[in-house]
């Protein structure tokens, strides 16, 4: 597929068929998450494909699905054939910044006035999300803000912190979000050239 047709097919998918997702295809999914940018080449990223049925369910509980479903939505956690959780340490971050080659002159450690293992998380997602796409599949993104027992369900190292669960399969009808209907900002109101003004 070309790009172009990936970035335009990208969009955030809450349903999907019983149809499975083979383990190959979900391999290259997940380790799309590795061509991400990395600060330092610091490599920080866990990525855990879920795709038992048990264990899915039980994040779609963690999720709280029953309260989503019963406001008319469809159970998209638990029914996504295969999960993939993105987790990053921002201990592995440090560590590698710590190390000769990343100190100041004086041999300090970097001020980190944006915290990068943050953004290169979310690169990472971006690049699952399309690959998805690319193998002609969909997906759709949960954030782990109300999932607190993840990390431990899933046996992360103790510094591992998850930013979300990325729920992929084949889509099926889904309900429309009303997200959708904001009118949609052109290029010309969020893309300027050399400067804001």
């Amino acid at each position: 597929m070309e790009f172009e047709d990936v970035l335009a097919r990208r969009r955030m998918v809450r349903n999907y068929t019983s149809e499975p997702v083979d383990d190959a295809t979900l391999d290259r999914v997940a380790s799309a998450a590795l061509r991400a940018p990395s600060a330092g080449n610091s490599q920080a990223l866990a990525i855990v494909v879920v795709a038992d049925e048990t264990r899915r369910r039980r994040i779609a509980e963690l999720a709280d699905e029953g309260s989503y479903v019963s406001a008319g939505f469809d159970p998209w956690i638990s029914r996504a054939p295969a999960h993939i959780v993105i987790s990053v340490s921002e201990k592995v971050y440090r560590d590698r910044y710590a190390e000769p080659d990343k100190l100041g002159p004086d041999g300090s450690q970097i001020e980190w006035p944006v915290p990068y293992w943050w953004v290169d998380a979310g690169a990472a997602l971006m690049a699952v999300l399309l690959a998805a796409v690319d193998e002609g599949l969909a997906a759709g993104f949960l954030g782990v803000h109300s999932l607190p027992e993840l990390s431990t369900l899933l046996g992360l190292p103790e510094h591992f912190q998850p930013i979300g669960v990325v729920t992929v399969g084949h889509p099926d009808q889904d309900r429309r979000s009303a997200s959708l209907d904001r009118p949609k900002k052109s290029a010309d109101q969020l893309v300027r050239r050399e400067s804001w003004d």
